[in-house]
């Protein structure tokens, strides 16, 4: 039976298709946010949500940071998750880890005071936001 060319593609596209997923596990565990800030993000969905919808709105922001929002807008608009929610740590959390490690890059390409510009709610929110991408407040100069 696997003696069959198309048995060996289906098996062997499987099995990368399995390995594909595996490594994607792996990243979202790596760049997962540590200690509360993983429930911040959670706490912060509904304001990072009108950001992402207002950021990929903005014809002033680089190009490649509204296809980054508009290809994120889409994967949560998906009616299914990538990790099971039966996985450990990652399950309920992917939605989340998947936002933070975008809206990092879309965050270091369009800037502190584009994303300061969009961001809906509250400066302790702002705060949170900041500690979850890596944003650094812009240094003032005198």
């Amino acid at each position: 039976m696997l003696d069959s060319p198309v048995a060996q593609l289906v098996l062997g596209v499987a099995a990368g298709a399995a390995l594909a997923w595996l490594a994607l596990v792996v990243v979202l565990f790596a760049v997962r946010p540590r200690g509360g800030l993983l429930r911040e993000a959670l706490r912060l969905l509904p304001d990072t949500l009108r950001l992402l919808k207002r950021l990929a709105g903005d014809p002033a922001l680089p190009r490649g940071a509204r296809l980054l929002v508009g290809a994120l807008l889409a994967y949560l608009a998906l009616p299914f998750d990538l990790v099971p929610d039966f996985v450990p740590v990652l399950g309920y959390a992917d939605d989340a880890i998947v936002v933070a490690a975008v809206l990092r890059a879309v965050v270091h390409r369009a800037g502190h005071d584009a994303v300061r510009r969009h961001w809906p709610g509250s400066q302790d929110g702002f705060d949170a936001l900041r500690r979850l991408t890596g944003l650094r407040e812009p240094s003032r100069s005198a």
